[in-house]
């Protein structure tokens, strides 16, 4: 099986993060999948944000959880999309999915909740920490979930046992062959990122990931289809 092309926040290096033309331009680019960050606003209302302000993206100096949905439309001019709006963008493309990521656990409910009333369950998986994959398999039994672990020390058994994950989600600097064939031997498939040098990718392909996850999806993309029997 072919590596997964996995856009970070779309197409961050042409189009501003987490929006949808983003979303769309990275699909466009060859994206298996779109790894999109799921916030809260102050109303609980699940959006498309990797920071926990709007400072760096949108010039604001506000704590996402002190403002309304409907305040964040007005001070982006729309530019943040719903966690709604970002799956009805990524479903436009047949087969595509959303990796939704999250900073933070206290998304985890609604953001579960948001995926299954879309009814976007198979169109969907979960990336982040040990605590908010705790708080995403206490909703859903049968999500798919990407463990991020970043150190070489493996996860305790119990953890694994508690989470159940498809994947672990390594920083691409931790993953060589060695490691990704002993999680392999575990029954466990191995997502890298964000990797953007051709070099980092050619490395990491020849380990043997079954995912990377890049802010240069065309290049990734140029590589896997060159490589493709």
């Amino acid at each position: 099986m072919a590596a997964v092309a996995v856009a970070h926040r779309g197409d961050p290096y042409r189009v501003r993060e987490n929006t949808l033309p983003s979303l769309r331009s990275a699909l466009r680019r060859g994206a298996d999948a779109v790894e999109i960050d799921a916030r809260l606003t102050r109303d609980g209302v699940p959006v498309l944000l990797h920071d926990a302000t709007l400072e760096r993206l949108w010039e604001h100096e506000l704590r996402l959880a002190d403002i309304t949905a409907p305040e964040l439309r007005e001070l982006t001019g729309g530019g943040v999309p719903t966690l709604r709006a970002g799956l009805a963008a990524i479903c436009e493309t047949p087969a595509a999915r959303a990796m939704i990521d999250l900073p933070d656990a206290a998304a985890a409910p609604a953001t579960v909740a948001e995926v299954r009333t879309f009814g976007a369950e198979e169109r969907a998986y979960y990336c982040g920490g040990a605590n908010a994959m705790l708080a995403v398999r206490a909703r859903d039994p049968h999500a798919e979930i990407a463990l991020t672990w970043t150190t070489l020390a493996p996860p305790r058994p119990s953890l694994l046992a508690a989470v159940r994950p498809r994947w672990l989600n390594y920083r691409f600097g931790l993953l060589g062959t060695d490691l990704v064939d002993r999680l392999h031997a575990d029954g466990l498939l191995v997502s890298a990122w964000t990797a953007d040098t051709r070099r980092t990718m050619r490395r990491l392909l020849r380990s043997g990931v079954d995912s990377i996850t890049t802010n240069r999806i065309d290049t990734l993309r140029g590589l896997l289809d060159a490589t493709a029997p």
